[in-house]
């Protein structure tokens, strides 16, 4: 079994994976965090979106762009809490455009 993946889903992991330092630009420290997720969420639902529109395929198949959707998020949360936080990057990326300064955690 010889199965690859096309270059349009290692491309929407990859974004997927940087989408919290997105939120994290255009949020502020104070922002609540649910609008941080919600804010999380509609872009991964982006991502998926677009993601199955770009993948060379036959058709356009809309459960896939729910499922990637999904994943998106899903490693949007835990790139957020298992890389980008401990790190703080997270932090830094809400200060650089004027979003206040890092919360110690």
């Amino acid at each position: 079994m010889n199965e690859s993946l096309d270059k349009a889903y290692w491309i929407g992991l990859l974004i997927s994976v940087v989408l919290p330092v997105l939120v994290g630009l255009v949020t502020k420290q104070v922002t609540h965090p649910g609008v941080k997720a919600v804010l999380l969420l509609a872009l991964s639902t982006l991502n998926g979106f677009l993601v199955e529109f770009a993948n060379p395929g036959p058709d356009y198949d809309f459960g896939t762009a729910v499922v990637l959707s999904m994943v998106a998020f899903a490693v949007g949360v835990l790139s957020h809490f298992g890389l980008w936080k401990p790190t703080g990057v997270s932090g830094k990326a809400q200060a650089s455009l004027g979003g206040g300064s890092p919360r110690s955690a």
